[in-house]
């Protein structure tokens, strides 16, 4: 009897070989919210809650960018001040202004005391900034700093491995810092601003506001 022939052998192959290279491509697509209709249909915020957040941005936040829809992000994570890690899930049921910095940017530095006055008037159950601070190495320039300021409400979180800015820029955040990103309470992002702020300002207080729907 003759031997089966090896084409269709081999074009089984390669069509096995197409269908890994699809799923990983989905699942890639699904982990960075670029085809993930799941997790994007996790996400809470409406679209009257986009609508308010873009009408409240202006004067001093008048750069803050709102997405058609709440955009999903990369699972990260980053260390308290303890050096626990944690990622964004542990502020899920919040409304959450994550904000990049390092103690090396300058614009960073000016803005922090304002960070720490918006969590002091505004921070709670319903809301919670979050600074992650990128110095690699060491946390002990970003604690320092917030020492010399006074900030007395803004907690030490870090990012000394540089992983989380990477994950950022892979979807086109974090390119230049401060980057701020607000979030809703699944964590989707539902603003976005490249470039620092006066957050603490009316202007400010006020978008925080139209975010938690007030």
């Amino acid at each position: 009897m003759s031997e089966p022939s090896a084409r269709p052998r081999r074009a089984y192959a390669r069509w096995g070989v197409v269908a890994v290279v699809l799923a990983l491509g989905a699942g890639a697509l699904a982990l960075y919210g670029i085809g993930g209709r799941d997790k994007a249909a996790a996400c809470e915020a409406r679209p009257e809650t986009l609508a308010a957040i873009n009408a409240a941005a202006v004067g001093e936040l008048a750069g803050v960018v709102t997405p058609a829809a709440p955009r999903a992000l990369p699972a990260v994570s980053f260390k308290d001040a303890n050096g626990a890690d944690l990622g964004l899930e542990r502020f899920r049921g919040k409304i959450v202004l994550l904000n990049l910095w390092a103690t090396w940017c300058a614009p960073c530095r000016r803005e922090m005391p304002a960070l720490d006055a918006l969590e002091k008037q505004r921070g709670g159950a319903d809301f919670a900034v979050v600074p992650v601070s990128l110095d690699l190495g060491s946390t002990d320039k970003p604690k320092a700093f917030l020492k010399e300021i006074g900030a007395q409400n803004l907690p030490l979180y870090a990012d000394p491995s540089g992983k989380m800015l990477q994950a950022m820029k892979s979807v086109g955040r974090g390119s230049g810092l401060p980057t701020t990103l607000i979030l809703d309470r699944t964590g989707c992002e539902i603003g976005y601003l490249p470039g620092p702020a006066e957050w603490a300002s009316a202007e400010g207080l006020k978008l925080i506001d139209a975010a938690l729907g007030k």
